[in-house]
């Protein structure tokens, strides 16, 4: 596909001397533009059939000057000053992939970086403010605490789950679980996908009707009511208050209550102990991984001897990266969110005194999961929309399409982690000698 020659209506850029948005997009990416590109200017690029961006304001211009990257597209497309052209914003994975694939911004000369400030203008450096769906920078948020205090994990818990739990229903389905599914066979549906998830845990986990299992950061308490309606008495703790008030209506009217529990606050405030089992989906994502030892060490003090723990969140590729995530996914997904490999993971929960029995990396499946969520985004977008506002939704929908591709292109994984407490002899485990679970 080879890129058109950028084109302006209206006085020609060479008469005032400066260059037009198009030309200026030229320029950086070295004259390669696979994807189609117009600007409030008159100025266009690309082939004009092909995927791409509308630059509808201003505004769009200074945040895209004074953040490049994916923090200042994210600012632009949030704000609806980008606007995705040939997809829908609720899914913009392809225009993503297509950007991902076959747009590279070079660094321009430092004569030719004065030709670009004088085309854009001084006043569209000047930084103004995000949109109000960012939140403040990490060095800024001391205001709520030091990292991962609990203070500060509850605010950052509320910006991401306590959006709104209608909206969550549509983008989730009637499962209401934020975490990857499983999918087997691959064209099952996303309902059927989440169920078997469930099932893996709980094979897993080696549950049974009598057991006690706790359920830590449990969001909606998917997990929870699965559980007690197959007799294992449940309690599920989330910082989310929309979250709990949801899965305490959800545990009343399936008449749960005799068996499952949902609380608001800290996992850190669970005080029973002997627990047959623990489950952790989705939340060593938020934890920080300089607590990840005391983590592992009280997930282990909540167990009976012989009692399994699984652990299921995301991770990345290796165990050097820097486990802090940044730009869009820092400023409008999980603030404070930190990575790091399933190899550090497996670490932390040996040094914390647990056998490590089995890992599984899940990641084509949280793919797939991201794919059906945001298919869901775009079916119910118009109701979204007059739930959360644009803004949010055009958000959920970057952030949901950007992370498949990031799963696909192995950026981030899924790994369940399965360990076991063992006494002081490392014995007091009765587990069969081979994995007990079907995949």
């Amino acid at each position: 596909m080879t890129a058109s020659t950028s084109t302006r209506h209206g006085t020609d850029s060479s008469e005032s001397g400066r260059l037009s948005l198009a030309q200026i997009l030229e320029i950086l990416v070295a004259g390669q533009v696979p994807l189609r590109f117009t600007a409030y200017d008159g100025s266009a690029t690309g082939p004009e059939d092909a995927l791409g961006f509308d630059l509808v304001t201003p505004r769009g211009t200074t945040y895209l000057a004074t953040a490049p990257g994916e923090l200042g597209l994210a600012r632009a497309y949030v704000s609806g000053d980008l606007q995705p052209h040939g997809v829908h914003p609720g899914d913009p994975y392809e225009l993503l992939k297509a950007l991902n694939d076959n747009v590279a911004i070079r660094r321009p000369s430092p004569r030719m970086l004065a030709d670009l400030v004088r085309s854009i203008g001084i006043k569209h450096l000047v930084p103004i403010a995000p949109p109000p769906q960012e939140v403040l920078p990490r060095w800024r948020r001391t205001v709520q605490g030091l990292r991962h205090s609990r203070r500060r994990d509850a605010g950052a818990i509320s910006h991401h789950y306590d959006v709104s739990n209608t909206f969550y229903e549509w983008v989730l389905g009637p499962s209401m679980t934020y975490t990857c599914a499983c999918y087997s066979p691959a064209d099952a549906t996303l309902e059927d996908a989440q169920a078997n998830k469930y099932r893996l845990v709980f094979d897993k986990l080696r549950l049974k009707a009598g057991d006690r299992l706790l359920d830590v950061g449990c969001g909606w308490g998917s997990m929870v009511r699965y559980a007690a309606r197959r007799g294992v008495r449940t309690t599920g703790i989330t910082l989310s208050t929309q979250q709990a008030s949801w899965a305490q209506k959800a545990i009343a009217e399936e008449g749960l209550t005799e068996l499952a529990e949902v609380r608001h606050g800290d996992y850190r405030e669970i005080r029973e102990t002997e627990f047959d089992a623990v489950s952790s989906i989705g939340l060593t994502e938020h934890i920080g991984v300089a607590h990840y030892p005391d983590y592992f060490r009280f997930l282990r003090s909540k167990l009976r001897t012989g009692g399994l723990l699984l652990n299921h969140c995301i991770t990345r590729p290796d165990n050097k990266s820097t486990p802090a995530t940044s730009g869009f996914i820092d400023r409008y997904v999980f603030p404070d969110g930190e990575l790091t490999g399933a190899g550090r993971i497996i670490t932390e929960a040996q040094d914390a005194g647990l056998e490590v029995l089995h890992e599984e990396n899940l990641r084509p499946h949280y793919a797939m999961t991201l794919r059906d969520w945001c298919a869901n985004l775009v079916e119910h977008w118009d109701e979204a929309v007059a739930e959360v506002g644009l803004g949010t939704a055009r958000a959920w929908g970057l952030y949901m399409a950007g992370s498949r591709l990031g799963f696909e292109r192995n950026v981030v994984q899924l790994h369940q982690v399965l360990a076991v407490k063992v006494d002081e002899r490392g014995g007091g485990v009765d587990v069969p000698l081979r994995p007990w679970w079907q995949p």
